[in-house]
């Protein structure tokens, strides 16, 4: 009777571990949540059609959370990373910079993360968002801002993709009336840009 029951976990287990499925998880603020959207607009979401489409046979999780800064995101990515992911798009400091909040601290906050995710998920692979803040902000706090992304994807030897929202940031046409969140047309942007960065990475 043991021996049955160990090979039926066995085999479980076995099955389990053929699964070609890649889940891949976006753990970010309101852009990958798709603020004012429904999650069905959201680029994530887009995004999976696209590789399936493509014939990756994938999963995406959107764990955006509108509002969401680095610390925020440091104290809930124990949470989220409750099942096993293959892919890890780290999206997630806008909000720290428009807050105008230390550097240092924002770039501690999303090594940590990544820390974290490496810890649960050995074999994960890393993607890093870059971000950019307004101009308003200044000059040298901007281009400090600009270059936390490419220092921490080069020290986790990450994929960066420079900025998120290029092609759309500054669009009208391609935005909400706020100026800063995309809208239906600029979220499948911001999916076919990703769609040539995740697609490789599958």
């Amino acid at each position: 009777m043991v021996g049955k029951f160990l090979g039926i976990i066995v085999a479980a287990l076995l099955f389990q571990g053929s699964s070609t499925t890649k889940t891949i998880m976006f753990f970010g603020d309101s852009l990958t949540a798709g603020y004012g959207l429904s999650p069905e607009e959201a680029f994530p979401n887009l995004l999976e059609k696209k590789l399936k489409e493509n014939g990756k046979d994938c999963k995406v999780i959107n764990a955006g959370l509108s509002g969401e800064t680095t610390a925020g995101g440091l104290s809930r990515i124990d949470w989220v990373l409750r099942q096993p992911i293959d892919v890890f798009v780290l999206e997630l400091g806008g909000n720290d910079g428009l807050r105008g909040l230390p550097l240092e601290q924002t770039k501690s906050n999303l090594q940590a993360i990544i820390d974290k995710v490496k810890t649960k998920n050995p074999n994960v692979k890393i993607v890093v968002a870059g971000m950019m803040v307004p101009p308003n902000m200044g000059d040298d706090y901007s281009t400090a801002f600009r270059k936390v992304f490419p220092e921490i994807a080069k020290k986790n030897n990450a994929t960066l993709i420079p900025f998120l929202l290029e092609g759309v940031a500054g669009n009208e046409k391609l935005n909400l009336p706020d100026g800063i969140h995309p809208n239906p047309e600029g979220h499948k942007i911001v999916a076919n840009n990703l769609l040539k960065v995740i697609g490789p990475l599958l």
